[in-house]
């Protein structure tokens, strides 16, 4: 996104994107410069187009050529016609593959909800329907069946000059959105939130049950407990809650995850923009405020309630940036704000079972300079016993990663009293230190990345892969990294030791770099085999399949960027094939991707289209801001009585079988 001053391509740019100015004030050694220091020692830069070498310490799997591109004339994993990359109103998915619309925005999520008219909203309707921009999507299977589960969906953020009539104003070009309303500002919390609901598979395609008794629409004014060791702290105690133990609602749910004993994890991530208002001078919050850029005030929500403006109720911040916890099969069940994992802006909370029975969540913090975590449980996940697992979440170890310049990744403990984390420095108990995340990663100097986002580990190779979306901002140039900004990200494979999840070192690579290979000072690692369709910009969020293959979602190519819509990607991983990358799926103009989820049985892909339709200038097939009145698409239901709508879209095969691979193997 650019930098135009109108408040939605603020709130996209900003609350979405989360590039932001970069908060991080040490001067810790950036991931840029830790690249180039381990790899121009090495000798194996060449020329503009450098690729990172892979260290052989960390992957036996990786070949590289001598003028600097991965070799990869073997086989790859994947196959399937790749899309072509392009940009138009519709989507696209690869020849032989159905892509159909199974929950839109409005859509309804009980069998007496009514239907959506986009004319009448009301903060009512729009707690029985589909929220605003569908983002992480899970699936928990029911009964043990492979067509049958309930979705999980995030909804984020909402963008109100594609939902409301009525609201735009053209001045000089650009987007003037009214003052909000109280009543559109409680629609909005309701479009916020998340989204359970059964789905069954019929005929080969899947559909909601919209009388399932487990289905249930969570929003920014759901009443949630606080759990953990912040629990209570004078911190988190407000005008409207002295006990510090209850709040209500969650927002700006980006990525998230499903644990193994089948609860709904919701990440919060950029809350900095819902609050408005001055903190009073000298109040104690204030630095650890700044360091999450709060108040931004994107939004209006703080005119109309109070807990909002920091003026009137201090500590409300404080009450967001968690990882909150689900528990999907009981409906009326109090979502629980899990603590221990942590306060920053989380893009994601996925979950891999380790081999000690413990359970390891890798978390991202989705702004540049910010740190990459992960959280280990003290206890023992019991497949018996789904009620004994409930809260294991309460108590563990949470970690940042620092890495180091010859290829090694230490996880480094933000435990009270040690090192630095100590009541001097600011930290008089570990509700301190997981209150204030950030500046306790700051002194324990860990690493800062570009813009970490969704991290999957992949449990058949004790391997996590981390989005690196991009850091403009980034001065320095390097021998390993030549792009003084980094505009189009990379990925980073850690190998944990001995593929312990729980262990406290391994070693990290990097997979690749994104970008346009045929552009050589952008510096793009892509293999020799990869298609003018199958490069792509800004890694966001990923999954890997139960073949241990990975698949990467992107935010941020554009016309002007990249020349490509966002979309989905299968990214090979070992063997000779390793860098290899082709377009499965791309979304319509101006959207994001977002929520890849793979089915166990590989045989339906979930993918989440957030925001069709926003932007629109720099398409020259629009030429103009798109809004409710004049759309540069109207996906997915091309109605002209119909605004653009956020959607969730069930992927199969057609005659049935497993994505992406060879119809002997499907």
């Amino acid at each position: 996104m650019n930098d135009e001053s109108s408040r939605h391509v603020f709130r996209t740019s900003q609350l979405e994107n989360a590039e932001g100015p970069g908060l991080n004030p040490t001067n810790n050694r950036t991931m840029g410069e830790i690249i180039a220091a381990r790899f121009s020692r090495r000798g194996f830069l060449r020329g503009s187009l450098a690729t990172v070498a892979i260290s052989a310490t960390v992957s036996p799997l990786a070949l590289l050529a001598a003028d600097g591109a991965h070799a990869a004339t073997g086989a790859s994993a994947f196959d399937f016609p790749e899309v072509t990359a392009g940009i138009d109103p519709d989507h696209h998915v690869a020849e032989g593959y159905d892509a159909d619309v199974l929950l839109r925005w409005g859509d309804k999520v009980f069998a007496d909800a009514p239907e959506f008219d986009p004319t009448a909203q009301s903060e009512a309707t729009q707690e029985r329907q589909f929220g605003y921009n569908n983002d992480f999507v899970g699936v928990i299977p029911l009964d043990g069946a492979a067509d049958h589960g309930l979705l999980v969906v995030n909804h984020e953020y909402t963008d109100p000059h594609l939902m409301f009539p009525g609201i735009v104003t053209i001045v000089d070009g650009e987007v003037q959105i009214a003052e909000a309303t109280e009543e559109r500002v409680n629609i909005e919390m309701a479009a916020h939130g998340g989204t359970v609901i059964e789905i069954r598979k019929v005929d080969g395609k899947w559909q909601p049950v919209l009388d399932g008794e487990l289905n249930r629409r969570i929003t920014a004014k759901t009443e949630m407990a606080i759990s953990g060791p912040a629990a209570g702290h004078p911190r988190l105690q407000t005008v409207a809650d002295t006990s510090g133990r209850k709040v209500f609602g969650t927002i700006n749910n980006c990525a998230g995850g499903v644990t193994p004993w089948g609860t709904y994890i919701m990440a919060e991530e950029n809350i900095h923009g819902y609050f408005i208002g001055e903190l009073p001078e000298g109040h104690p919050e204030a630095a650890n405020y700044d360091r999450m850029g709060i108040p931004e005030s994107a939004y209006d929500w703080g005119k109309y309630h109070d807990r909002f403006d920091v003026s009137k109720d201090p500590n409300e911040p404080n009450r967001f940036g968690w990882v909150v916890e689900v528990d999907v099969m009981d409906p009326n069940s109090v979502p629980k704000k899990r603590t221990a994992l942590g306060r920053f802006k989380h893009e994601g909370a996925e979950s891999v079972l380790n081999k000690d029975g413990r359970v390891v969540f890798y978390l991202g913090d989705d702004e540049r300079f910010d740190y990459v975590y992960k959280f280990v449980t003290k206890g023992i996940y019991n497949p018996e016993d789904r009620a004994a697992n409930l809260d294991l979440l309460d108590d563990g170890t949470l970690y940042v990663a620092r890495f180091h310049d010859d290829g090694r990744v230490e996880w480094l403990p933000l435990v009270q009293g040690e090192g630095p984390l100590t009541e001097p420095n600011g930290f008089a108990s570990q509700a301190d230190v997981l209150i204030e995340t950030r500046r306790a990663a700051d002194l324990l100097e860990a690493t800062p990345m570009d813009r970490p986002e969704d991290i999957q580990p992949n449990p058949a190779t004790g391997r996590a892969y981390v989005m690196l979306t991009n850091n403009t901002k980034r001065e320095e140039a390097n021998a390993a990294n030549p792009r003084v900004e980094n505009a189009f990200g990379h990925i980073i494979e850690i190998a944990e030791e001995g593929g312990d999840f729980a262990a406290t070192t391994g070693t990290w690579e990097i997979l690749l770099k994104c970008g346009d290979p045929a552009i050589a000072e952008v510096g793009a690692t892509f293999s020799t085999e990869t298609t003018v369709n199958g490069w792509f910009g800004m890694p966001d969020n990923c999954a890997v399949d139960a073949e241990g293959r990975l698949w990467v979602s992107t935010d941020g190519n554009s016309p002007s960027k990249t020349g490509r819509t966002d979309g989905l990607w299968a990214v090979d991983t070992q063997g000779a094939a390793r860098g290899t990358s082709r377009l499965f799926y791309r979304v319509p103009v101006g959207a994001e991707m977002c929520g890849p989820c793979v089915t166990d049985d590989m045989e339906t892909f979930f993918v989440a289209v957030q925001h069709p339709g926003d932007g629109g200038d720099d398409w020259e097939g629009f030429g103009r801001p798109s809004y409710y009145e004049d759309l540069s698409t109207r996906w997915p239901d091309f109605n002209e009585a119909m605004p653009v709508r956020p959607a969730v879209v069930a992927i199969t095969r057609q005659g049935g079988g497993k994505i992406g691979m060879a119809k002997d193997q499907a």
